[in-house]
């Protein structure tokens, strides 16, 4: 078996630093992991860059990265606004994104999480031709509501199947949930959902990504996000700890015979690109 990584430093490692990266220096970075062999990247997202700085730019981003047929970028939206703003731009591969959780989903979207669910699925109805994906926030623990049921989690996961999306990433924003909870959920939502893609992602608070990535591919998982450097976090998710690391979740892969498509060595120059666009960058105004 291979494992398929989308690597998310350009959205979710850059969204939470207290610096603005230009989007030259974005496209850089982007040049840098395909360099390395990263085929999946999600590069940014059109979300309110009045809350959100370090985003601000996308439609520039989406016009400036180098295209290849074998490269696939896609860009967040958390409302119709954002999906609307992205397909406009061209962007070819949209994630819709909401929160398992209405404690997180108010403080990240602005409402709800059915409401959100709402607007989303009339964006996504307006759009036939763009492939959209989804991602769960909070799939497993909330910040401010606690922990995530199961039968919550199968119940937003019914939402997006719904409006057509086939591909759905679990995320673990806060990085605070044990493997056998991801599992757990996991294993409810695959049982009622059999024909739906689930990825996970992510985040590491106790050093336990790694774990839930080895019992995630023992139950047949082959896609996971990272970030590298395991920069990242959520700015609207108190507590939220960076991103499993790129090279840390290869290296483990590659030392476990599971083979990625990525060269190692390349990937450390990556990595190094990301910090020195860091290091230059502005704080947001």
């Amino acid at each position: 078996m291979s494992v398929t990584i989308t690597d998310v430093v350009l959205r979710d490692g850059l969204q939470d630093e207290p610096a603005v990266v230009p989007v030259a220096d974005r496209v850089a970075i982007a040049e840098a992991l395909v360099a390395a062999g990263l085929r999946h990247l999600e590069a940014g997202s059109f979300v309110n860059p009045a809350k959100v700085p370090q985003m601000a730019g996308a439609e520039d981003l989406v016009a400036a990265l180098p295209h290849q047929d074998s490269v696939h970028y896609t860009f967040l939206a958390l409302n119709a606004r954002g999906v609307r703003r992205a397909v406009a731009a061209g962007a070819r591969d949209v994630l819709v994104v909401a929160s398992a959780s209405s404690g997180h989903s108010r403080a990240n979207a602005g409402r709800d999480s059915d409401a959100a669910l709402d607007d989303l699925a009339r964006a996504v109805a307006e759009h036939p031709g763009t492939a959209f994906r989804a991602g769960i926030s909070t799939a497993f623990v909330c910040p401010f509501d606690g922990a995530v049921t199961p039968d919550r989690l199968v119940a937003v996961s019914r939402r997006f199947t719904a409006m057509g999306i086939r591909r759905i990433g679990l995320a673990d924003t806060l990085g605070t949930a044990t493997p056998d909870q991801v599992m757990t959920s996991l294993a409810h939502v695959r049982d009622a959902l059999p024909d739906v893609e689930l990825s996970l992602h992510l985040h590491n608070a106790h050093g336990q990504a790694l774990s839930t990535v080895d019992a995630a591919i023992e139950a047949g998982v082959t896609r996971f996000d990272s970030a590298a450097g395991g920069y990242g976090g959520c700015p609207f998710a108190p507590g939220a700890h960076g991103n499993i690391a790129t090279e840390d979740l290869v290296a483990h892969l590659h030392a476990r015979g599971i083979p990625t498509g990525i060269d190692e060595d390349v990937l450390s120059t990556a990595v190094a690109t990301v910090r020195d666009a860091l290091r230059r960058a502005p704080a947001p105004a």
